[in-house]
């Protein structure tokens, strides 16, 4: 029978520009994680000898966050010696993918303490650094009819019949219920500031909002998409649905996920290990899942995921009280609003990526935070987190409140 994977506790670092001028743009990629391991260790007076491994994402794994950097971390945190670490690739999903497979190594009791999440420094190391055949094997790409992932975005919207006033909207939103949440001190639980050597704080907490965002601002935006698809690629995705005429290009830098610095770290345990080292457990992993979906639209993924992780949980949607999907692009978030029928009052009820980005490798564990903090402040059960993932992939997660 499986043990029950419980979390202990969810911290994250603020999110700023992850560009030259980004507040945090002057702290090496290992110094955010540095900053958690730290956090974590001190905030429950953690044996860290006890900890069996740490897994952490990152989706341009290269440079300054490449070759198992959580390992190195570890050593610069003071943690144990005797820690493993390991570093995981799964684009976005990357820290949400970290999260899922600690509670599985939990759950197995093989391991009864792991540490999960992720980290992504896009000032240091910009975004598709990493490339691969997936974009660079014409080979490969003809195979896979594979496109940038914002023709994709714009293709769901077309075929879900969102216009350019309707993702706006989800943009505005987003921005205004991030702002409400940051200033209310929601986030304060488990943000934790980033500092210098001298312990003077960098950043303390989300600077990438821009509050007070309107239709009428987001609507003077330039389409991200619309030349990029007059290229040719427009062309090569309507090879697979030519039942589309065209592909109406609605995204703009106002309605897709900002590029952030960040990181994350989640602790699951046992509830022996929970008890051993006196620890109280916040939540519990309900249930997880993988998919992946066709590859060219490549973002439709987190309805059929969330759909498998209800069922291998025995729930439905009635069962769930709040709904968070990384919000990649506003069609991501609609189409999966429509596929699984959330009301408005259980989606994103804090705002997402669109208002204070998307640090890939670290939003995963951020999700998981976010949705603890708000079952318990709002005295609710269950939230499902789920996020697209590129080559068509979508992953699901289901926590409850303890």
């Amino acid at each position: 029978m499986a043990e029950a994977a419980f979390i202990y506790d969810a911290l994250r670092t603020p999110r700023s520009k992850g560009k030259p001028d980004g507040s945090l743009n002057q702290v090496k990629p290992i110094d955010l994680v540095v900053t958690l391991l730290r956090e974590m260790q001190s905030r429950h007076d953690l044996d860290t000898a006890r900890v069996d491994d740490v897994i952490m994402g990152c989706g341009n794994p290269l440079k300054e966050q490449g070759s198992v950097m959580s390992k190195s971390a570890l050593a610069m945190a003071d943690w144990a010696e005797n820690v493993p670490s390991a570093q995981v690739n799964r684009f976005c999903a990357s820290g949400l993918d970290t999260f899922n497979m600690a509670a599985a190594k939990v759950a197995s009791g093989w391991d009864h303490l792991v540490c999960a999440g992720g980290y992504e420094s896009m000032s240091h190391v910009p975004i598709d650094s990493a490339t691969g055949p997936l974009a660079d094997d014409p080979e490969t790409v003809l195979k896979t009819v594979s496109v940038p992932q914002g023709i994709s975005a714009d293709l769901i919207a077309t075929i879900g019949g969102w216009d350019r006033e309707t993702c706006d909207e989800v943009a505005v939103q987003s921005q205004a219920k991030a702002a409400r949440a940051r200033d209310a001190g929601w986030f304060d639980r488990s943000v934790v500031p980033v500092r210098d050597d001298t312990g003077l704080p960098i950043l303390v907490r989300d600077d990438f909002l821009k509050p007070g965002t309107d239709i009428q601002t987001l609507g003077a935006l330039p389409s991200s998409f619309a030349r990029m698809g007059s290229m040719g690629f427009d062309q090569f995705a309507l090879t697979k649905y030519p039942e589309v005429a065209r592909i109406d290009h609605v995204h703009t830098p106002g309605n897709s996920s900002g590029i952030v610095d960040g990181a994350s770290l989640v602790m699951l345990g046992s509830e022996a290990a929970g008890k051993d080292l006196g620890l109280t457990p916040r939540g519990r992993v309900v249930s997880t899942a993988l998919t992946a979906t066709e590859p060219t639209i490549m973002l439709t993924g987190p309805g059929p995921a969330s759909k498998l992780a209800l069922k291998k949980a025995g729930l439905s949607m009635d069962d769930i009280d709040l709904v968070e999907i990384n919000e990649a692009f506003a069609s991501v978030v609609l189409r999966l609003q429509q596929d699984l029928d959330v009301p408005d009052e259980k989606l994103n009820v804090v705002g997402g990526a669109i208002a204070m980005g998307h640090p890939i490798g670290a939003t995963g564990g951020m999700l998981v935070g976010t949705m603890l903090d708000e079952l318990e402040r709002r005295n609710l059960k269950r939230a499902l987190i789920c996020m697209c993932v590129g080559g068509g992939m979508g992953i699901a997660s289901i926590i409850e409140r303890v």
